[in-house]
């Protein structure tokens, strides 16, 4: 099965729960981890992720941050098995 797929089937609520159907885990995450994973589930490239996180959230706080942010998060992903290990965006 591809990484796609494997994130496209992904059950994600409006609040952030988050369902793998094929683990049977599941998980909540914050807005902003939601945004991240409907860009992954979209085929996005980080950039395009950065981009689409700038503009729904406040992120003047510390913008340097986020390629960190986005980074942190797929490792959560490879962690709890959402992703390969060998996934990278």
């Amino acid at each position: 099965m591809s990484q796609e797929h494997h994130l496209r089937d992904l059950a994600l609520s409006e609040t952030g729960f988050v369902f793998d159907p094929y683990t049977g885990a599941t998980f909540t995450t914050n807005a902003t981890g939601r945004c991240v994973l409907e860009a992954l589930r979209e085929g996005l490239d980080r950039p395009a992720i950065a981009e689409r996180l700038r503009s729904r959230f406040d992120l003047s706080a510390n913008p340097g941050d986020l390629d960190n942010d986005i980074s942190e998060f797929v490792q959560l992903l490879r962690q709890h098995g959402v992703v390969p290990d060998s996934f990278s965006v």
